[in-house]
């Protein structure tokens, strides 16, 4: 008769952990498999049928078995000894090249390439790449950023972050804005089309056709988007797009508007309307934080998709491409759900602020000479 199966007995954070293993996207294959054995010994079956489940020798399920019930489920991620390939370079160079993608830069650039780094370290470019791709570096790409000094940041970062996750009732949050400047451009040749092996083209030059001004305000509720061009983005235009937002929605509903410090959204004529208006709840985001306003989004789904690749030959063609971006937005909204909390912010920011003084604080200290013989 076979021998019976040693049981396995994991409490639930274990088995909780083990299924995030098994699904989880970095996960490799080798210890998915591992996970789905242990998960099915703790279901009770025999070694047998675990392997002719997962087509494996009948002993693997009966040493992980024993491994997980002798030194627990972190065994499963243990990699034997002596197995695989010996590395070409010691932990020492592989440091090395790490630490100066970090905190060096090669002579008259600003960052270093693959190629670069592999010649300074005497090592092939797919050795750089390995490396940088396992300590997830990317030295060609950068992003922007910029930390608020608005004296009250937390105030404000509180208010609408509270309006995003806890919407007040029988109310709705909108996003308003205005993308200024968007220039009419028309290329000078026509481009020539999409086909296989070969992407779209267009010239390198263009003619300038005039700008338009989109006010725009994003329902926070269902991603709907209400918008307006005009040719200016002065006070006057700002009232016709209230206005025109005081058309759109029942007059007994409450309308909470979240906006930036433009010196249009706090002109004595905007507050007087505002205050004619009480219905119309203005809440302001802290400077240089157009992150929080979540129009901005939109505002890039519309670059990307209608005005970077568009040709207009007027500012007429651009508004009426605007528009049917709009319509077709509409009419299939895409809500954007606020998820992060105002504490993980503040955590986040508060290291960038470390680390920004820190840079800040190496460069103003002044250099030692270094004595004259």
């Amino acid at each position: 008769m076979p021998r019976k199966s040693s049981p396995v007995m994991l409490g639930q954070d274990d088995l909780r952990q083990l299924k995030e293993w098994e699904v989880g996207h970095s996960t490799p294959q080798q210890v998915a498999l591992r996970c789905r054995l242990v998960l099915a010994a703790t279901a009770g079956l025999e070694d047998l049928k675990i392997a002719e489940q997962y087509d494996v020798n009948r002993h693997t399920p009966a040493l992980w078995r024993q491994r997980v019930r002798q030194e627990g489920i972190g065994a499963i991620w243990r990699v034997a000894s002596g197995r695989g390939r010996r590395p070409l370079y010691d932990q020492a160079k592989r440091d090395a090249i790490i630490n100066d993608t970090l905190r060096s830069n090669p002579k008259g650039m600003t960052h270093w390439s693959c190629r670069l780094m592999a010649a300074a370290h005497g090592v092939s470019s797919r050795t750089i790449n390995r490396l940088w791709q396992l300590h997830n570096l990317k030295p060609h790409l950068q992003r922007t950023f910029k930390l608020s000094r608005d004296v009250r940041f937390i105030e404000k970062l509180t208010d609408v972050v509270g309006l995003y996750l806890n919407p007040p009732q029988k109310a709705l949050v909108l996003c308003v804005d205005e993308k200024s400047q968007i220039q009419a451009l028309d290329r000078t040749q026509p481009g020539l089309p999409l086909k296989r092996g070969r992407c779209g083209t267009w010239t390198h030059d263009y003619k300038r056709n005039g700008t338009t001004t989109l006010f725009a305000a994003l329902n926070a509720l269902d991603g709907k988007v209400i918008g307006q061009c005009h040719a200016h983005h002065r006070h006057q235009e700002f009232l016709k797009f209230l206005r025109q937002l005081d058309r759109e929605f029942p007059l007994g509903m409450n309308l909470h508007l979240v906006m930036d410090n433009y010196g249009t959204h706090k002109t004595p004529e905007v507050k007087l309307w505002l205050e004619k208006h009480p219905r119309f709840k203005p809440h302001f985001i802290p400077t240089s934080s157009s992150w929080l306003n979540l129009v901005e989004r939109w505002f890039g789904h519309l670059t990307e998709k209608t005005i970077r690749r568009g040709s207009f030959l007027s500012v007429s063609d651009l508004k009426q491409a605007i528009e049917a971006f709009l319509q077709a937005w509409n009419a299939n909204p895409q809500p954007f759900v606020w998820t992060a909390k105002v504490e993980d912010i503040l955590q986040k920011l508060d290291r960038a602020r470390s680390k920004l003084e820190e840079i800040q604080l190496g460069c103003t200290q002044p250099r030692r000479r270094k004595p004259q013989k």
